[in-house]
């Protein structure tokens, strides 16, 4: 339909009707439209929106503590023969942890409890089912010195 043209009393002539709709033919109202380029021949609906959850009350009464704490990590330190052996001449520190432990956890733990840094630790699970923990330490610092004064067992 054309647009409405008024004058001023409210009225619309016939001959302003017919230039408006002279105008509009010559204009094109919405006779281009453009369309969506299909790439895949298969059709997908829509996703839908996804809102985050805000539930009314909380599902658990209190949270999760950490399974594992540092004092859970590390059990204890082993001072058998081998293992002064190789605090005294590798400058690795061995402990028993636990056995869901990893590396990360246990270089922490160390950290934590005994203040010293870790090159690296190795791990391995003993026939008895414990882990036993082999960790070296920088060169800066003493296994001898951490285990006679920290864990007292030279």
């Amino acid at each position: 339909m054309a647009p409405k043209v008024e004058n001023k009393q409210g009225k619309t002539k016939p001959s302003d009707r017919a230039g408006a709709a002279a105008k509009a033919v010559l204009k094109g109202a919405g006779a281009h439209k453009s369309r969506k380029i299909r790439t895949s021949t298969t059709f997908h609906r829509p996703k839908t929106l996804q809102l985050s959850r805000s539930p009314k009350y909380p599902r658990k009464s209190i949270p999760h503590e950490p399974r594992l704490d540092a004092h859970k990590v590390v059990l204890y330190p082993l001072n058998t023969e081998s293992a002064m052996k190789k605090i005294e001449e590798h400058n690795t520190l061995v402990f028993i942890v636990d056995v869901k432990a990893n590396k990360r956890q246990i270089k922490l733990a160390l950290k934590k409890l005994y203040d010293v840094d870790t090159v690296k630790v190795n791990t391995l699970v003993r026939p008895d089912g414990s882990k036993k923990a082999f960790a070296r330490l920088t060169p800066d610092v003493d296994a001898l010195d951490i285990a006679a004064t920290k864990l007292a067992i030279v």
